[in-house]
């Protein structure tokens, strides 16, 4: 049973992000997007969804806005679930101050001739969390096939 601490700090970062999250929410009302939530996170897919990702800088298959997230499809938000939801904890961190955080970061990466997304500290830490975990997956399945081979039947 979560103690009161717990459920406080489970509040605030709700609560916390949550201009964020019903901004994400109202867009995806507005575009008509079919709607799941998995793991707290509202994720929101549909045709009026992708034509708006796809003509917003950098052609994302799926964005993160507080506790919600708008993918293309529901396969783009699979694929994108891990990277997303780094940007989720960011928001939890970082709360109305993500959207001013994030422009001046990719801004900032772009004044000084680095890719504005890529180079972009927020992405740079979901990337490699990416990269972290495709890599432990690697290392699982290269074990887990290396141990099957060498037993005997």
């Amino acid at each position: 049973m979560p103690t009161l601490r717990t459920r406080l700090v489970y509040i605030w970062v709700r609560l916390w992000a949550a201009p964020y999250s019903l901004l994400g929410l109202a867009l995806g009302v507005l575009l008509g997007g079919r709607m799941q939530v998995v793991e707290g996170v509202v994720e929101i897919h549909g045709p009026a969804v992708a034509w708006l990702l796809i003509r917003l800088p950098p052609r994302a298959l799926a964005m993160t806005l507080g506790h919600t997230v708008l993918g293309q499809t529901r396969e783009a938000l699979e694929q994108t679930r891990t990277h997303e939801r780094v940007h989720v904890g960011q928001f939890e961190r970082w709360g109305p101050l993500m959207g001013p955080a994030y422009g001046l970061a990719s801004l900032y990466m772009a004044c000084v001739g680095r890719d504005y997304y890529r180079d972009n500290p927020f992405e740079v830490e979901a990337f490699a969390d990416d990269a972290r975990r495709r890599n432990a997956a690697e290392q699982a399945a290269e074990a887990y096939s290396s141990s099957s081979s060498t037993e005997s039947p």
